[in-house]
């Protein structure tokens, strides 16, 4: 194995601790997305309630006023039957709102069935180093596909998720190409290195 300089080495254990923090932000902003949803869900739910209700009633008012008018009065329902008209316009500009909401958090919460998967599933991922300290963060924000796990006295930072052993030594080829010369396949289930595979 290289030898590490000691300023490579602290300047690594600050990198990583970053990534820690910007995991833990994430995984707030994921829980603060989740209540909105719930929230959203009830929202959209009593708003559909109450927009079936006032469809109801105002279909119920509509069907009176035209069975009081007769014939010779028909020119009086006009107006009314504009006022419905606006209203269906109004409702379905708020469902159609109501559906852009419901799809932007669908997104939240396929990556956070996603993260739960990563989590109870065997993935596999490639290991690029170890550090003594946690006090480091090598991601940058964007980067979410990243696993960072404490095999004492180490913690081991890998990159890329993989479902496949194939994958995973395809990519670890890619980092050995970019000069990851220590890189190696580790499979993980429940957030713990199971075993190294063999790079072949």
């Amino acid at each position: 194995m290289p030898f590490i300089e000691e300023s490579d080495l602290l300047e690594l254990h600050k990198d990583i601790d970053k990534a820690q923090i910007i995991n833990e932000r994430l995984l707030d902003q994921i829980k603060v997305k989740n209540r909105e949803l719930k929230r959203s869900r009830i929202q959209r739910n009593l708003f559909a309630a109450i927009t079936v209700l006032f469809l109801i009633g105002a279909l119920a008012i509509t069907s009176f006023t035209i069975g009081l008018t007769s014939n010779p009065n028909q020119a009086q329902t006009l107006p009314n039957m504009a006022w419905v008209s606006d209203s269906l316009d109004m409702v379905n500009k708020r469902l159609a709102t109501l559906r852009k909401q419901n799809e932007e958090l669908s997104l939240v919460k396929e990556f956070y069935l996603a993260k739960e998967f990563i989590e109870k599933e065997k993935i596999y991922s490639v290991q690029v180093k170890a550090f003594i300290d946690k006090n480091f963060n090598l991601a940058p924000q964007a980067l979410t596909n990243t696993i960072l796990v404490k095999n004492n006295p180490f913690y081991a930072y890998s990159l890329g998720n993989f479902e496949t052993l194939e994958e995973a030594r395809k990519f670890r080829e890619e980092l050995v190409n970019m000069g990851f010369t220590d890189a190696f396949v580790a499979s993980y289930q429940d957030g713990k290195r199971i075993a190294i595979e063999d790079p072949n």
